[in-house]
């Protein structure tokens, strides 16, 4: 997807865990497969949403990845689960183990407080 520039309200983390069928795909397939299904799917909705990708396979034994979601509004997001649930991403490739939907900082903005956060080096 290409960049949109916007204000994310929202992130939200899709956890999820491989099956059978997206594992006896080649990496070659599971490209193709996200190029043209799941992208073409989720753009044809029009919704301007950004997403990240993360392998937790070798770290965790019941969430194989984790897609996390950055978008506009809560109807965006929306969008983008109905565009997942039409393709085989939902269930057939990947059991959605959870969904968890935050907004940065909500605890210092209901405050009307600067967040608190550390800095790397």
């Amino acid at each position: 997807m290409p960049p949109h520039t916007f204000e994310a309200s929202l992130t939200a983390f899709i956890l999820v865990r491989t099956t059978r069928s997206w594992l006896d795909l080649t990496p070659r397939q599971r490209f193709e497969v996200l190029r043209t299904e799941i992208r073409p799917a989720i753009e044809a909705k029009g919704v301007a949403v950004r997403s990240r990708f993360y392998d937790t396979e070798f770290y965790s034994a019941r969430v194989s990845d984790i897609w996390v979601w950055e978008a506009p509004d809560h109807n965006s997001f929306q969008q983008v689960i109905e565009a997942l649930r039409e393709t085989r991403f939902w269930d057939d490739y990947f059991e959605v183990v959870d969904v968890l939907v935050g907004v940065e900082n909500a605890y210092a903005i209901n405050y009307g407080q600067d967040a608190i956060a550390t800095l790397g080096a």
